[in-house]
């Protein structure tokens, strides 16, 4: 654990790199650190807890639907949740969909693959970049929710890939200029995306909703995340800046911080963006590494891993959502927990996650695990490896990049490796449904 010592001396270090001070503003400052500011703080933490649970919280909802947005039923919802049912098992024993929920990764991601590309060499103007996620999530949930055809509801799961990958990159560029703690309490927030989204998605629609109506009900999410960013979060001083993107902004009244050079959005020219980028594959890898494992595995395989044995209590659209459910938890207790674990070699977790492939993959074959129970487990494991790799990602990169300017850039461009991973599993994920679901079964397990 950190000394708070030595917290604020390195967050002093990192704002003198950042900002010139006249004597009088030295005086000021000196009279301003007088003041407690706990209140803010706090405040603060908050702001970035509810701006990843609200930020991640369509990307989750979408695949904890994906089986439902796949399914016939979808489109032809007449309203009645209990004219629901699975596939026909007697011609299809492993009650495969016709499409894997890969394509639904993949419209889930594709485009906040394509956004974090980009994103971190653009200006950030973080009010207008907040304002697009705010609309894209808002209609992410009112096109799904309506969707008369698949392809209206792939358009609507599109929107939500957009708000997730724009709302990303952003605010964890904007974090650079708070606190570190905030990462943890935003690596928290969007743990808590997994767990709330899965698991409201899979009550609501358990309770007699239908999977429509369940997803025009989130449409208060948006609302909440604007709330947290205008209201809630007490945002840094926003000097007057008389060009766009310029390196060099100057406020005009006397007395207050002015910020030079150093202005962190606009220091690093395009070439020593590019220039930085190989020294950020050491976070990139191994976190693109977990995550084509991870996705491999929930939109590859959970689907395919049923246990008609349960089908009682749990029918297979059911099983699937509690899949997803139980892995959310293990994402948010060790997104939660980077203040108490410290995990400073990720390619550890890329190992464990592979092994994890394997065990799943062997289960989706041969249904050789007689025991949903088992399952359970294995899937929070598979969580708990995900959630550590990428908040101590972060952190990593929080207290290594010891430059204000480096620091903001590498925090976008990291996002982009999570993102690649997931796009590559979305690949791998759509062939080996096929496969796997033109395998037959032996006469035991029909």
């Amino acid at each position: 654990m950190e000394q708070n010592g030595e917290d604020s001396h390195s967050s002093s270090d990192d704002y003198e790199t950042a900002v010139e001070i006249t004597p009088l503003q030295s005086q000021n400052n000196a009279k301003e650190d007088t003041v407690p500011r706990g209140k803010e703080q706090w405040q603060n933490l908050l702001a970035f807890w509810i701006l990843g649970l609200t930020n991640n919280f369509g990307y989750v909802v979408m695949l904890s639907a994906a089986h439902d947005i796949l399914s016939h039923d979808f489109t032809q919802d007449n309203g009645n949740q209990s004219s629901w049912s699975t596939a026909n098992t007697t011609t299809n024993p492993r009650d495969c969909n016709t499409v894997s929920t890969g394509a639904v990764l993949l419209a889930d991601i594709v485009p906040a693959l394509v956004i974090k590309m980009f994103a971190p060499f653009m200006c950030s103007y973080i009010h207008l970049r907040v304002s697009a996620v705010v609309v894209l999530c808002s209609c992410s949930f009112a096109i799904v929710g309506a969707a008369t055809s698949r392809t209206m509801a792939i358009v609507g799961v599109v929107f939500a890939s957009a708000a997730s990958g724009l709302g990303e990159t952003s605010f964890l560029q904007y974090a650079a200029n708070f606190h570190r703690n905030v990462l943890s309490t935003w690596s928290s927030g969007t743990g808590g995306a997994g767990v709330f989204g899965a698991l409201a998605y899979a009550v609501l629609t358990s309770v007699g909703l239908t999977p429509r109506n369940s997803l025009l009900s989130m449409l208060l999410v948006p609302i909440a995340m604007a709330l947290g960013f205008w209201v809630l979060l007490k945002h840094p001083h926003e000097p007057q800046c008389w060009t766009d993107c310029s390196n060099s902004c100057h406020v005009r009244e006397e007395g207050e911080r002015i910020l030079s050079a150093r202005d962190p959005p606009a220091s690093l020219s395009l070439a020593h963006k590019f220039q930085a980028i190989p020294s950020l594959l050491r976070y990139m890898v191994p976190l693109t590494v977990v995550y084509i494992a991870e996705y491999v595995i929930n939109q590859g395989l959970l689907e395919l891993i049923y246990f008609p044995q349960e089908k009682m209590w749990l029918n297979h659209h059911e099983q699937y959502r509690w899949y997803q459910v139980i892995y959310q938890v293990g994402v948010f207790v060790s997104r939660s927990s980077v203040n108490c674990v410290h995990i400073h070699h990720i390619w550890k977790t890329s190992v464990l996650q592979w092994i994890n492939v394997v065990l799943l993959l062997t289960c989706a074959i041969f249904w050789w695990i007689r025991s949903i129970w088992l399952v359970f487990v294995l899937v929070l494991w598979e969580g708990l490896l995900g959630g550590a790799a990428y908040v101590n990602t972060f952190y990593k990169i929080s207290q290594e990049q010891v430059d204000d300017a480096h620091k903001e850039f590498a925090m976008g461009m990291t996002t982009f490796g999570d993102s690649m991973g997931v796009t590559i599993a979305g690949f791998i994920a759509i062939p080996l449904h096929n496969v796997i679901c033109s395998l037959p079964l032996s006469r035991s397990h029909k």
